[in-house]
Formats: C-alpha cells, sequence, structure tokens
C-alpha cells in the first residue's frame, strides 16, 4: 500500500465553485486529521440558524454562566448529534484528550469545555460545530485532484472570527487568489 504523501492535517480546504454539493458550497473546511484511513474536519463558515448556544447548554442541562455565548456551526453531515469545539492551544481538557491538531489549534470533543466556556474559562477562541466533514481512504486526494478544493494554511484569524460570511473569500485571498476569477472547470497546462 502507498503511504500517503498528503497530510492536509491543520490546513484550510476552500471549496471551489461548481462542486455539486450544496452541503459544501463556498465552505471552508478546518482539517482535523488526514491520514491513510481518510480525513475529518469542520465547516468554520456555516452557522446553524436553528440552535443557538444557550439551547444547546439547556439541552445538555449545562447551567448558563458569566462566560461568553459562541456560535454554533454546522461542521459537517457526519453525525450531526456531536459537538466538537476547535479552540485555541491554551486549552487542554482534564476528562479526555484534548486532539493537538498543531501549534495553533486543539480539538476537544467532551462536555467539560462547554462547563468551562460557559464560567469563563476555557479556551481563548474557539469555534463550536455540531457533526464533522468525513473523506474514506484517498477520498479527499481525489476531489482535490478533480479541482473540488483548494488549500492555504490555516490563519486563526480566519478561523475564530465572527464574521462567518468573509471567510470563504478571506481564505481565498490567502492564497492570493481573487474569488471572481475562479472557474468550476479542471484543467492541464
Amino acid at each position: 500500500m502507498q503511504e500517503n504523501t498528503m497530510d492536509f492535517s491543520g490546513k484550510l480546504l476552500i471549496a471551489m465553485p461548481g462542486m455539486g454539493d450544496p452541503r459544501f458550497e463556498k465552505s471552508v473546511v478546518y482539517m482535523c486529521a488526514h491520514s491513510d484511513d481518510g480525513a475529518m474536519g469542520l465547516i468554520i463558515n456555516k452557522p446553524t440558524d436553528e440552535l443557538r448556544f444557550s439551547d444547546l447548554l439547556e439541552q445538555l442541562s449545562i447551567p448558563k454562566g458569566p462566560g461568553r455565548d459562541i456560535r454554533v456551526h454546522f461542521g459537517g453531515p457526519v453525525e450531526h448529534g456531536r459537538g466538537f469545539v476547535l479552540h485555541s492551544r491554551d486549552y487542554r481538557s482534564n476528562q479526555s484528550p484534548t486532539l493537538k491538531v498543531d501549534d495553533q489549534f486543539g480539538l476537544t470533543a467532551t462536555l467539560d469545555i462547554l462547563e468551562k466556556m460557559t464560567r469563563g474559562s476555557g479556551p481563548e477562541r474557539a469555534i463550536l460545530a455540531l457533526g464533522y466533514a468525513g473523506w474514506g481512504p484517498g477520498q479527499l486526494e481525489g476531489e482535490i485532484l478533480q479541482n473540488g478544493w483548494l488549500t492555504c494554511d490555516a490563519n486563526p484569524d480566519i478561523v475564530f472570527d465572527a464574521d462567518d460570511g468573509s471567510k470563504w473569500a478571506r481564505a481565498l485571498q490567502v492564497l492570493g487568489v481573487d474569488p471572481l476569477t475562479l472557474s468550476a472547470e479542471a484543467g492541464r497546462a
């Protein structure tokens, strides 16, 4: 078996026009893990309209405290009922391992992070996502080769910014790409 030479862990995927899947239209996906076994990421620019953080806390029987209110995002089409907190590396869970994605980002999927955030502690910067985007072995690489995604380094200012509507264009700007010049067609030079 050939070893995976592409590792997009800690990178951003930027959906190309004409992707074909409306769930990913103009999506920016933070890649949490990528290996020969597949890939997992969180859509970071699609807030949910139907669920607020306070509603989620109530459903989970977590008392609302003096902490900040954060937006709940649609993280992807897999396991909608499962929550993930993508956060700055200043936080580490005591109850279960926090996945260290890289030097800037961690991922925690336990209730203790929500409890700490409601009390005003927890990570300095965070985004909450329900569900995730997942790819089987070789699937993501195939989508990239078919012009489905562009990739760039993850910038915490883009990932954690409250202005979700600008994240797609800002991620493209990291690559020096003007959204108006993008084509849905793949080509070979």
